[in-house]
């Protein structure tokens, strides 16, 4: 099984991107399951049913999330019966929404976990205990879990991979925007990469009008964030999966940069 992830895409760009190129991508790489972090693809912060239905229409199979889950309050109305949905599950305990889901793709079942970082972000119950939960409950259900680790240190998310290593099919970092290039096949059958990338414009501060975020730090003025115009990217990961065991043989990056 060959599984297409990508990275967080932002706003208008990344949609529009990803409408254009998606189904290319699928037939290039002969993929059967499109996963996609989607927590800034509204206007760059949260997500509404109508992105998530538009993302979903273009192949998209499910959506992790992270810290900007809630930017867009409308999905507070819909998280909670959106299946394809998974935010962080080391939230706390009351909060709408799901963080694992094991959904049936093309006759074979697959679980997603998502969970949130601590270091240099908000603190929540802590991810390496809640993982642990998550895979004990999954496993009953299938051998192929994809872990969406949205965080900001490298050294948290590479401390996960290894924690994680021969537990999960691949443990994958989102968040920072910016496509690692150590992406490996971890000792006991794990995949990993400290991040994805964005899926967004390319000329660009991550994904934001690269004057406005100059300004920012040049000034003591606040400065009302916007997406960037103009060329696009798409920063994404292909794994191959022995649909079996969930242990992977494979994993490549994407990163695809269009005028």
């Amino acid at each position: 099984m060959k599984i297409l992830i990508i990275g967080d895409i932002v706003g208008r760009p990344g949609r529009n991107i990803l409408k254009e190129h998606l189904q290319e991508l699928i037939s290039e790489y002969n993929i059967d399951i499109v996963i996609a972090n989607g927590e800034n693809a509204a206007g760059g912060n949260g997500l509404t049913r109508k992105v998530a239905d538009e993302l979903f229409e273009m192949g998209i199979s499910a959506l992790t999330m992270g810290n900007h889950v809630w930017d867009q309050k409308e999905i507070l109305k819909f998280i909670d019966e959106e299946i394809r949905i998974v935010r962080p599950a080391n939230y706390l305990e009351e909060t709408p929404g799901r963080g694992s889901i094991a959904l049936n793709f093309k006759n074979t079942k697959i679980g997603i976990i998502n969970l949130q970082g601590t270091t240099f972000m908000p603190c929540n119950r802590n991810p390496f205990f809640v993982a642990l939960e998550e895979i004990e409950k999954l496993k009953k259900e299938t051998n192929i879990i994809l872990v969406d680790f949205h965080a900001e240190a490298t050294s948290e998310k590479i401390a996960m991979g290894y924690f994680l290593d021969g537990k999960v099919s691949c443990v994958f970092g989102t968040h920072t925007h910016v496509q690692t290039a150590d992406e490996k096949i971890l000792q006991n059958g794990t995949a990993y990469i400290t991040d994805v990338g964005m899926t967004g414009p390319s000329d660009s501060i991550l994904g934001i009008d690269k004057e406005l975020i100059i300004k920012k730090f040049t000034s003591s003025v606040p400065v009302r964030f916007e997406v960037a115009k103009g060329p696009a990217q798409i920063n994404a990961i292909v794994i191959s999966v022995n649909e079996i065991t969930g242990k992977c043989y494979s994993i490549e990056r994407i990163n695809k940069i269009y005028a």
